[in-house]
């Protein structure tokens, strides 16, 4: 019989949904579900939630803006520094802060669970934070032998950018929050020898009072005056930044694409393409899917699987993990690991989507 689960999650949000409907299918009791705010608030709800032998998913807690507060607010205390504002909808504000007061819930998680030896996780507290830290995470994955794009390291600023640039030889980067998720923020930036910049991003800029406020959009921005990329780099750098080389994808049509693998047990499972005509393909960011298998030639899912196996290897307390790589002519560059990768409804591998997946992977191993 399937151990009882548990969600860190956010009532209502559609990975729960998500996980409830594949728990149905499988015939499972309903998983129960703990809010963030209400862990964040009281610590001793998840004792109680797991009194008896279970399994702990951690699910994000962004959908959540009462529980994205309550991190902020302790990253702000945590880093010394005075409240924020209450971020507007999309709005970019300290994206660092944030993440402090994220990676203390998750310490105080870890300390929590190692109370509780009848719990199991899908993925440890400690590797979510390093998969959050994105910056942090691509040097571990270089670590471990995992191919991976060129990093040039972090960007304080616009000219810093500039320097770095001279110093690696470079006229395109991509540019990264280091904390950032779904491609807010990111920017794909050029320049020519003649001196002329362009920076494309998810990102767009309102200026008041002297101030720049970013916002993440659907639709993509492009700024080609320098003083507008230079602001754009500096408010981004404020919230910590770092740079890579820019690789190009392969094409499909007239679009180009990269991959999304989902690995079950460090074993490469659901994939997909995602296809799109602009710099960032994310599929939130109204891209479309392609079937991977139709893209690639045999050496290429070789290449795709043996590097997003190895980059499960990294983070072996972690069950399911998503990976975005670009594969080229039987190569495989590992641009970004997610810990929270799975949420692609109605994607399937051998039969089964990502929620349904996992949940036989743990009944069989309960």
């Amino acid at each position: 019989m399937a151990a009882p689960l548990t969600l860190l999650a956010t009532a209502g949000s559609k990975r729960v949904r998500l996980m409830q409907a594949a728990r149905a299918h499988l015939r499972l009791p309903p998983a129960q579900v703990l809010e963030w705010r209400d862990w964040l608030a009281q610590p001793a709800l998840l004792d109680e939630a797991l009194r008896q032998p279970g399994l702990l998913k951690i699910e994000p807690p962004g959908d959540d803006r009462a529980a994205h507060l309550l991190l902020l607010d302790a990253g702000c205390r945590l880093q010394g520094r005075a409240p924020v504002h209450a971020p507007e909808h999309g709005e970019l504000l300290a994206m660092d802060a944030w993440f402090a007061g994220f990676a203390a819930a998750m310490a105080s998680l870890a300390a929590q669970l190692a109370d509780l030896p009848q719990a199991r996780v899908v993925n440890a507290p400690g590797e979510i934070s390093l998969m959050t830290d994105k910056l942090a995470c691509q040097r571990h994955l270089a670590a471990h032998g995992v191919p991976i794009p060129a990093l040039l390291g972090p960007v304080e600023s616009h000219e810093h950018l500039q320097s770095l640039l001279r110093e690696h030889d470079l006229d395109r980067v991509y540019l990264k929050p280091r904390y950032g998720s779904s491609a807010s923020g990111v920017v794909a930036y050029r320049r020519n020898k003649a001196g002329r910049q362009q920076a494309t991003t998810s990102a767009t800029m309102s200026r008041t009072d002297g101030q720049t406020r970013l916002f993440n959009v659907k639709r993509m921005a492009r700024y080609e005056a320098a003083a507008d990329i230079a602001a754009l780099v500096d408010a981004l750098a404020a919230q910590q930044l770092y740079a890579e080389a820019w690789l190009n994808k392969p094409r499909c049509g007239d679009s180009h694409y990269d991959l999304r693998v989902i690995t079950v047990a460090g074993q490469p499972a659901h994939r997909v393409a995602r296809i799109g005509d602009r710099m960032m393909t994310n599929l939130h960011l109204d891209n479309r899917r392609g079937d991977a298998a139709g893209l690639l030639n045999d050496a290429d899912v070789a290449a795709l699987e043996a590097a997003s196996a190895l980059a499960a290897r990294a983070f072996p307390a972690s069950h399911v993990t998503g990976y975005d790589l670009v594969v080229r002519h039987g190569q495989a560059r590992v641009l970004e690991a997610n810990a929270f990768g799975d949420l692609l409804p109605g994607l399937l591998w051998q039969g089964n989507d990502t929620y349904t997946a996992q949940l036989a992977h743990f009944t069989r191993h309960a």
